[in-house]
């Protein structure tokens, strides 16, 4: 897996008054959980540092630099402004190398579906699947093959199988499918 360098200070101010002050420099609060102890650091970043993290459909193991504390995380979650849609707060994971850890991996197909060399239509339907893994497993992506997918056939959960990880996403869920297009129901139609 991909890992990304953050640099960032450790926050001793608290509060609203305190958040909107580091937005107006330019910084944004952030808090990372899961401590040996159970403690919650609490930091901030630079708004620039950040956006080739989140604005990618990648996913990163972060190696957090806070001065004298060096930490490995991933983004949990991130609050944006409802209106400026700029970032308000990121949370981040503590990951520990012996530890598993549960996160959203991006899926990408791979190869022509049979049901595409006969008139069909490929669809993505998720985009991202939960998965269980030890850091040091975690692929940057799953890799679906879907040469022998037919016209009107769908690969689910249930039927992909990875090394070293487990899929945590619903099983009957649809990954992806090959549909029948409108051109290709009106040629079997003419057809018949």
């Amino acid at each position: 897996m991909k890992t990304f360098d953050l640099k960032g200070e450790v926050r001793d101010d608290f509060g609203k008054k305190a958040a909107r002050a580091y937005r107006s420099e330019g910084l944004i609060p952030c808090v990372i959980y899961g401590g040996h102890d159970g403690e919650n650091l609490n930091f901030v970043v630079k708004n620039s540092d950040v956006r080739n993290l989140i604005y990618t459909p990648e996913v990163f193991l972060v190696n957090l630099d806070l001065g004298e504390k060096k930490l490995m995380g991933i983004v949990k979650d991130i609050q944006y402004h409802p209106v400026k849609d700029t970032i308000l707060h990121i949370d981040f994971l503590h990951v520990f190398e012996n530890a598993p850890v549960v996160i959203e991996i991006p899926v990408r197909l791979e190869g022509l579906a049979a049901g595409v060399r006969a008139g069909g239509k490929l669809s993505l339907d998720i985009r991202k699947l939960k998965v269980k893994a030890l850091p040091s497993n975690l692929p940057e992506e799953l890799v679906v093959n879907v040469e022998k997918l037919e016209l009107g056939k769908s690969i689910q959960v249930s039927e992909l199988s990875f090394d070293n990880l487990e899929i945590l996403s619903a099983k009957n869920a649809v990954v992806c499918r090959v549909q029948l297009t409108r051109a290709a129901r009106g040629a079997a139609a003419k057809a018949q």
